[in-house]
Formats: C-alpha cells, structure tokens, sequence
C-alpha cells in the first residue's frame, strides 16, 4: 500500500482507494500536532511515522497515530489507538493518546485535511 503525507487536503474516496488495497474501510494514519500534516497509508503506523520524520521533519512526540474508518461519521471516524503513541516520558503510557488536547488538534488537523 502507498503511504504519503497529506499536507494540503485529501478525499475520503482517495482515502478509500488507498484503505481497498489493504483494509477495506479503515486507514492507517500518524498525525503531526506540530506541523499540521498526517501521513496515511502502510501496513504499520511506525512505517508512516518514519515516513513523517524523514520527509517532513517531524518529531516523535508530536506524531500520533490513528485509524480512520472511512464508512463511519463524527466520533466514529477517528480511533485513537497506536503503539506510536506509547510515550511514557511524555506522559502518554498506553495505545490511545491519553492527552484530550492531543485528541482535539488531532481531530482538528483530520476535519481540515480530509474532504
């Protein structure tokens, strides 16, 4: 499966072609709180958090990663759930993003990015 960045916008019917090749209706993805871009796409959310600190100059306690389920709506859309987000020296000690203003500029970056 491809992974990019998404630093402008993205559709969900592109998220949706890219999520077929691998997972249906979900997509794998790692948001950059920091710069405002998530990557997406990948078999592992580490691949793309890779991608995001090669390419984008990201840094691994802003990145957190997420799955997207594309048939879904509201609260549904987003999961946050991820071994990228285990970050015990920042406080964040299991799979989800503990942080509730981690959650929302996660969910304020995904409503801009994907159309």
């Amino acid at each position: 499966m491809e992974t990019k960045i998404v630093t402008d916008s993205i559709t969900r019917d592109e998220l949706r072609t890219l999520a077929h090749e691998q997972y249906g209706d979900i997509i794998k993805a790692v948001v950059d709180t920091a710069q405002g871009v998530m990557g997406i796409g990948g078999e592992l959310h580490v691949d793309i958090q890779s991608l995001l600190i090669e390419k984008a100059g990201s840094q691994g306690d802003t990145t957190w990663g997420i799955n997207l389920y594309l048939d879904q709506t509201g609260d549904d859309f987003i999961e946050f759930d991820s071994m990228v987000n285990l970050k015990p020296l920042i406080g964040n000690r299991t799979r989800n993003v503990e942080s509730e203003e981690a959650r929302a500029k996660i969910r304020e970056i995904v409503a801009r990015l994907v159309r």
